[in-house]
């Protein structure tokens, strides 16, 4: 038995080739009427015309047969649903980006741990009578009585919201010290968050905006299949970074202060830019300072420099100077991830002085309360910070503390 199987797409007539036949008498009687004569009447003569087709398929999408509008309710769920999954996004990565935050603002100083060791009266002791009262040496004290710190390795002068220093040697370790330490806690490593999604929400609308302006102004007649030149985009992340720069200032601010709410400084963004404006000088001192001017410009300057201008360079060397994404598509993936490794021994040292000068206060502002120790003398600018952070900071981290050997007390021994 055979069966002669036929497709439903030879059965589909299109209804575009379907002509009607209109005779030209019946469209002039209906359009003016003519008297009666006593001719004969003519044979009828036919004229091709189409009818407008009409596609069922089209039909799955009501809105095609409307007129094109913007229709504000769904324009507002959209911004809804766009401000959601952007601060969601921020919150799952968050934490890694509050202790990298912490570890780049941390003051890990070179101390030779004098204080700390009994090594230097060692030599004393063997001659001294070890029946005699030791007496401790005296601890300087300021005006008001309180116990100055002589380092900060110091257990007992360390303030209770200070995470001890050099207790973590890494983002993950760090992590886990900020959400154990009983003066922060795992809420803690949020810090910022809510600053944080609305800069990177504005950062991603604005410089599209910008860079377009900037190519409709210098570049009017540049095709749209030509790339512009590097300058524009650079430009436009440049002056997007700058727009912004006071949300970086408040996000570091917020993420660096304690979370106890006995030693926080600012209870909020909004709290943190009225303060920093009444305090620091106003919204010329957080755009135009020289230790946050320059930070900005260069830190916003080299991050896309890299981003557009070393992947091509990188897969040139890989594959030769002819080579491009549709030719040598996985080539140009390796070249990416080449280009970002290289790219952060750049940036990381930029980004770290920009974070220690971002939490240096300013004016007639009080010293910020920080989870972690800042460096006690405030740094000069950028040079200053970076030679500053080579020469007196250790890396030997986690730094293992020295413990104090017991000693036997005299009552025992004369108990024995």
């Amino acid at each position: 038995m055979t069966s002669s199987s036929s497709s439903l797409r030879d059965l589909y007539v299109d209804p575009s080739s379907a002509w009607s036949f209109i005779p030209t008498n019946a469209v002039n009687n209906a359009t003016s009427s003519a008297p009666l004569s006593a001719e004969p009447p003519a044979a009828p003569a036919y004229q091709w015309s189409s009818r407008p087709t009409h596609n069922s398929i089209y039909d799955l999408s009501p809105g095609l047969a409307e007129s094109p509008g913007t229709d504000g309710g769904e324009l507002f769920k959209a911004l809804v649903a766009a401000a959601v999954l952007q601060y969601t996004g921020k919150a799952v990565g968050m934490p890694w980006e509050v202790a990298t935050t912490l570890l780049q603002v941390q003051w890990v100083d070179e101390d030779n741990d004098d204080t700390l060791s009994d090594s230097s009266g060692e030599g004393d002791s063997y001659f001294a009578d070890p029946n005699a009262p030791r007496h401790q040496p005296a601890l300087r004290t300021d005006e008001q009585g309180y116990v100055i710190r002589r380092s900060v390795l110091e257990e007992g002068t360390r303030p209770e919201y200070i995470i001890p220093v050099g207790s973590a040697d890494g983002t993950w370790a760090m992590l886990k010290r900020v959400g154990r330490f009983r003066g922060e806690g795992w809420l803690a490593l949020w810090k910022g968050l809510l600053t944080d999604a609305v800069k990177e929400m504005l950062s991603s609308t604005l410089q599209p905006l910008i860079d377009g302006f900037l190519q409709a102004v210098f570049f009017p007649s540049l095709s749209p299949f030509h790339q512009p030149p590097l300058i524009l985009p650079v430009a436009s992340h440049l002056i997007t970074g700058f727009i912004l720069s006071p949300l970086d200032l408040i996000r570091t601010r917020l993420i660096v202060q304690s979370f106890t709410s006995r030693y926080r400084h600012y209870s909020g963004p909004i709290d943190a830019f009225k303060q920093i404006t009444r305090d620091e000088g106003g919204l010329k001192g957080m755009y135009l300072h020289p230790q946050l001017l320059i930070p900005t410009i260069v830190d916003s300057a080299i991050r896309p420099i890299i981003a557009l201008a070393l992947p091509g360079k990188v897969a040139s060397v890989l594959s030769g100077p002819h080579s491009s994404p549709d030719t040598h598509p996985q080539t140009f993936v390796v070249s990416e991830l080449l280009a970002a490794l290289l790219g952060l021994f750049v940036t990381l040292p930029i980004e770290t002085i920009r974070r220690r000068l971002q939490v240096q206060v300013r004016g007639t502002a009080h010293p910020l309360k920080a989870c972690v120790e800042l460096r006690p003398a405030p740094y000069n600018g950028m040079v200053d910070a970076f030679w500053h952070i080579l020469t007196e900071e250790r890396s030997d981290l986690p730094i293992q503390y020295p413990q104090r050997r017991r000693r036997p007390s005299v009552a025992g021994k004369k108990g024995r």
